[in-house]
């Protein structure tokens, strides 16, 4: 099928809630290199948007992928497997946390994240529920993670959102010691920042940030969607500031393409 033919199925048939850079359709691809329907072969430089760590389609976890789905591709989770259990020891023992939830994506993971959070104020903190974010964050495009931004192009046309989010400038630190109420029981944000840029915090603020939530009795909830899975040097980035989150959340890089969010916690 020409590249013109699979535009067209788009058009006709397909809900489009992002624009398309270009009209190149990818076929296939191998290592850094991607080829289109056409035939034409390019270098690429997007890495899926922080997905492809291992480039395209490596040897080993085709074999890994292929080998699984021989075995078994879905029960239910009424029942254990084997993977699932292995990878959440070891996203446990590489994060310095305690817990795992598994999900589909990355907003999914953010969802359950703002859950545990709502729930931990809800039967421990007597019905604190406000979570503090950024406010040109972003965390995803389902309702809730949605709710937590003040990016009006995000917001415009979903409203009524979710209430209990307060934005506040990114890296400021006495702006997020004056939002904090007695109603706060949350802190979500990335590390680094990956959106707008690579914007890293300033030297010492996640470690003030650690201290503010600790002092307040907060969760803190790190999103690393972009950060995750070594592309800073570490697992994870927070590891370079020798703090740690309550709950981290990744997807992307985690299966190299493969739909998967996960959430870690703490036993706290």
């Amino acid at each position: 099928m020409k590249s013109e033919e699979t535009r067209a199925l788009y058009a006709e048939h397909t809900i489009s809630c992002y624009g398309r850079s270009s009209g190149v359709v990818m076929q296939r691809g191998e290592g850094s290199w991607v080829w289109d329907s056409d035939g034409n072969k390019y270098l690429d430089f997007t890495s899926g948007i922080a997905v492809n760590n291992l480039g395209h389609c490596p040897s080993r976890i085709n074999e890994v992928a292929c080998e699984q789905v021989r075995l078994l591709v879905h029960t239910s989770n009424q029942f254990y497997n084997e993977p699932h259990g292995k990878l959440a020891k070891k996203l446990a023992e590489v994060s310095g946390l305690d817990r795992v939830f598994f999900s589909n994506s990355g907003a999914e993971a953010n969802e359950a994240a703002l859950k545990i959070a709502r729930k931990w104020g809800n039967e421990r903190l007597g019905g604190r529920n406000e979570i503090i974010c950024y406010q040109n964050a972003f965390h995803g495009r389902t309702l809730g993670t949605i709710s937590a931004t003040r990016k009006e192009a995000m917001r415009a046309g979903y409203e009524p959102l979710l209430e209990g989010f307060v934005g506040v400038p990114a890296f400021d630190i006495d702006a997020l010691a004056r939002a904090i109420t007695t109603r706060t029981v949350a802190i979500i944000c990335e590390p680094i920042i990956g959106g707008p840029g690579v914007l890293c915090p300033p030297e010492g603020f996640l470690r003030q940030l650690r201290d503010l939530a600790d002092q307040n009795n907060l969760l803190l909830i790190f999103d690393e969607m972009q950060s995750a899975i070594g592309r800073t040097g570490k697992m994870f980035a927070y590891q370079h500031y020798d703090i740690r989150p309550d709950i981290l959340t990744m997807a992307k890089g985690l299966a190299n393409g493969f739909p998967i969010g996960a959430t870690v916690c703490t036993d706290r």
